[in-house]
């Protein structure tokens, strides 16, 4: 059985472990996707709330962070890094750590959650392109990578361009 829980100051190393091993071989990674979870903590854009693991047998299986950014103005969630252990993959990990972070994200009232990744998988879970409602990346060539999952707490009058957390910048 998979517990989703938030993460603790305990999982640190396990968490910082788990991205680089997920991310060692991924096509898209950039290489610094452990050091980026570890640079927002502490930082503004951090919520501890949005830091959750994902664990099975007492064993670190994921983890997946949302911090703030902004879109003109206002605070947004921004969902990633996401993880899985590559021996776990392909198993629902990272799907119950997506289910997961949307619904605490919607439960504290927060308007939307903005990623960028592949559209196919992230469709799944209600993502559309961000500039459907008016919200454009910070890098126009990310164009359809670009989502975002609106909650419902999303107000119409919501739009401009979505700025990650400073961290992102250097390890995004």
């Amino acid at each position: 059985m998979t517990l989703i829980r938030r993460e603790t100051d305990g999982d640190r190393d396990a968490v910082h472990a788990l991205h680089a091993a997920a991310f060692a071989t991924a096509p898209h990674a950039s290489g610094g996707e452990a050091d980026l979870v570890d640079a927002l903590r502490g930082t503004r854009a951090w919520e501890p709330r949005y830091s959750l693991v994902a664990e099975i047998d007492g064993t670190l299986a994921g983890h997946v962070v949302s911090s703030y950014g902004t879109v003109g103005g206002t605070r947004v969630l921004g969902l990633g890094p996401i993880g899985v252990d590559p021996a776990r993959q392909r198993r629902g990990v990272g799907s119950a750590l997506m289910h997961a972070a949307l619904a605490a994200a919607d439960a504290r009232d927060e308007p939307a959650v903005v990623l960028l990744g592949d559209p196919a998988y992230y469709g799944r879970f209600g993502f559309v392109p961000a500039a459907d409602h008016g919200v454009a990346p910070e890098h126009p060539e990310w164009g359809p990578y670009f989502q975002i999952r609106t909650l419902a707490a999303w107000g119409s009058g919501l739009g401009g361009t979505f700025a990650y957390a400073p961290a992102f910048a250097e390890f995004g």
